[in-house]
């Protein structure tokens, strides 16, 4: 029997582009919820059709309640040390956020500084970016409420734990750097918008300022802008030992960028171009007085790192660690080394280099997986970094490059043996033959005779890598017998620019089949198998499982499109969307119009055809991917002939694209997704 649906209103929106007639019965669904009770009132309905059938789900009290037990271990990010001071964050299991300690020395006791699960009643206030000043004496903090990407600056003394006064409005996708003598930051920001427009207008214009600390906003002195070209974003950075700023300037999400550079030794200093057009990557690594170490892909698909001269900006590139076979995922100079990162068939591998280029072994690593951290100073051979994998969560090493020793800093105790599970990585072929890796995971001793209900997850956009990593949700499902998958497909980082590059504008097919190809193989090796194969994937993600829905009805038993792109020819009108046009193509362009709505979820579902069990997930008050989306979608799925199976959608409320959600949120969205996707998959659920 079909679920009763709302009756969602269909207005006459007719549009011609490029000789095509385009519908768009459900443009009134962009309205901001905040400020439309239409569209308000249409959320209530729609979640409260998707709540009742929720709750009818036999395996969802299982699922929240062992996911509950998964998520309850110390979770520590990598720490940051400045003076003597070593500052870190650490939920206990399930706050709903993590709290930030300091330590005044590395043996020494953890002390509070903030906690923000005191900010709201509902947990969805949320620490976001920080750092300390450079002697780690006081501590700029950035807050992030209702999930948004609008963050407010604040500074906070560390001896005392108590906040100044000064306070910074309208940051957003922002470094904050301290000026070397603790003075004041650095910080990029957008005007303040219109009334009523804060969380859909565009963002252009971004600038650099300089933020005295005692002083107020308005005082702030405006350090770089480019107003004869407002679509180029900004991101400050002072290098450790305070000489210079680099700005990193860039048009979209590609890594294109220029840097321009400022000498802070002297008063009477202008910025000026060190790196001119948007052409290449260029990420500091790391500096040594006037020399800057960067990683590009100038002549390198898969990355180099060279050495430049910002006191003599004409002077070329210096040479120091050539492309390899595989690709460098990021460097740190720490000490007197150059600790790079690469990607090897997806897994992390981290190599030394003297500041030469020559050589010098590697870091040794737990197993397969992935790192992160190695931030540090030169001259100061102490760095940290974080280990994970599928089965292993995120464990915090100390790394001494003088000695080469690795300690471990913060070991979680988890509520599950790792050795239960087998982590294995194959290989298959696209429909272009192109060889895709995937890791398949699950627990040992599964019989996968007749295929197990699995989840196939990816990404394949924006230079986006994904190595192994842990997730607790995962093992709630490999715990039920199913099996768990990611696909490394084209539009991701894993082999450089050349798979970057084969997964976006007009090859941004080669993603959605190599998705299809990664779902066809896992039935093909009797992993899974028709009927018990669900998919998933969020953002970028969420248009792949949108778009492969669409073109592969028949494949997939379930589908969970997470916060997705769904519209694929009004994206670039909204907050963050037009930097996406570096991967998508710009709409109003004709070639690139034929090629977006020739895949765009919205646009292309095929009535008549039997679709899988859909779970469309949002929040309303996301400002990164708008909840337009996915709310035009879900309508038009409801409205077409396209089966009995549910076609729902879960809108959560204060919770923003995923940064800053709370725990409580997390778990309870993961025990709906697990347990639809159990129910469409036969999973036998205990």
């Amino acid at each position: 029997m079909p679920l009763p649906y709302p009756d969602t209103k269909r207005a006459d929106v007719v549009e011609t582009h490029f000789g095509i007639t385009v519908h768009d019965p459900y443009r009134w669904l962009e309205n901001d919820v905040r400020t439309d009770p239409a569209v308000r009132d249409w959320v209530t309905a729609e979640n409260k059709v998707t709540d009742a059938y929720l709750a009818t789900l036999p395996g969802r009290a299982a699922f929240k309640a062992r996911l509950e037990q998964l998520w309850n271990y110390e979770r520590f990010s990598v720490p940051e040390k400045e003076g003597a001071n070593y500052f870190y964050t650490r939920n206990s299991g399930l706050q709903n956020q993590a709290v930030l300690f300091v330590r005044s020395g590395l043996d020494s006791a953890p002390r509070q500084l903030i906690d923000p699960n005191t900010w709201s009643k509902d947990g969805a206030t949320a620490l976001a970016e920080w750092v300390a000043s450079h002697d780690g004496s006081r501590l700029a903090y950035a807050v992030q409420d209702g999930g948004t990407d609008w963050r407010t600056v604040r500074v906070l003394d560390v001896a005392t734990a108590q906040p100044l006064a000064d306070e910074l409005k309208w940051v957003k996708f922002s470094n904050i750097a301290w000026a070397h003598d603790g003075t004041g930051l650095y910080y990029s920001r957008f005007a303040e918008p219109a009334s009523g427009q804060a969380f859909q207008a565009l963002n252009e214009n971004q600038e650099v300022y300089f933020h005295r600390i005692g002083t107020q906003q308005s005082a702030d002195r405006l350090v770089y802008h480019t107003p004869d070209r407002p679509k180029l974003g900004h991101f400050a950075e002072v290098t450790d030992d305070g000489a210079w700023l680099v700005i990193t300037s860039s048009a979209g999400t590609d890594d294109r960028y220029e840097i321009t550079v400022q000498d802070l030794r002297r008063s009477d200093a202008k910025p000026i171009t060190l790196i001119k057009g948007l052409d290449y990557n260029w990420h500091l690594a790391g500096s040594i007085g006037d020399t800057l170490y960067f990683i590009t892909n100038k002549d390198a698909p898969l990355q180099k790192i060279v050495a430049i001269d910002a006191a003599h900006p004409a002077a070329a590139p210096r040479p120091i660690v050539p492309e390899a076979k595989s690709t460098i995922d990021g460097a740190a100079l720490v000490g007197d080394r150059l600790l790079v990162s690469y990607l090897v068939d997806a897994k992390s591998e981290v190599r030394r280099f003297t500041l030469e280029g020559k050589a010098d072994g590697v870091v040794p690593l737990p197993g397969i997986g992935s790192v992160g951290g190695f931030g540090g100073k030169a001259g100061d051979p102490e760095t940290f970094f974080a280990f994970s994998s599928f089965n292993v969560p995120g464990t915090i090493y100390r790394y001494d490059v003088a000695s080469g020793a690795v300690t471990s800093f913060a070991a979680p105790k988890v509520a599950f043996s790792p050795d239960d599970y087998v982590v294995e990585q194959h290989f298959y072929a696209s429909k272009d033959s192109t060889r895709v890796p995937i890791f398949v995971v699950h627990k040992k001793g599964l019989n996968l005779k007749g295929g197990a209900p699995t989840l196939l997850y990816a990404y394949g956009g924006f230079n986006v890598s994904l190595p192994p990593s842990f997730n607790p949700a995962n093992l709630a499902w490999m715990e039920q017998g199913g099996v768990f998958a990611l696909a490394n497909i084209r539009g991701g980082g894993e082999y450089g620019k050349a798979w970057h590059d084969g997964g976006r504008l007009a090859n941004k097919q080669n993603v959605f089949d190599d998705f299809i190809a990664a779902g066809e193989y896992l039935i093909a090796q009797g992993i899974s198998a028709k009927g018990k194969l669900a998919i998933r994937g969020g953002s970028n993600g969420g248009l792949l499982i949108g778009a492969v829905v669409n073109q592969r009805p028949d494949l997939f038993a379930a589908a969970l499109p997470q916060v997705g792109v769904m519209d694929m020819l009004r994206f670039d009108r909204f907050t963050a969307g037009r930097y996406w046009v570096d991967d998508y193509g710009y709409p109003d362009r004709e070639a690139d119009f034929r090629t977006l709505y020739a895949y765009s979820p919205y646009h292309n579902i095929r009535a008549g055809q039997d679709y899988p069990a859909i779970l469309v997930s949002t929040a309303d008050t996301d400002d990164r991917v708008v909840p337009g989306h996915s709310f035009k979608y879900a309508a038009a799925l409801q409205a077409a002939e396209i089966g009995a199976k549910p076609h729902l959608i879960r809108i959560e409320t204060r919770a923003g694209h995923g940064s800053g959600k709370p725990t409580d949120k997390i778990i309870e969205e993961f025990a709906d997704m697990w347990a639809f996707a159990a129910k469409w998959t036969g999973m036998k659920t205990e």
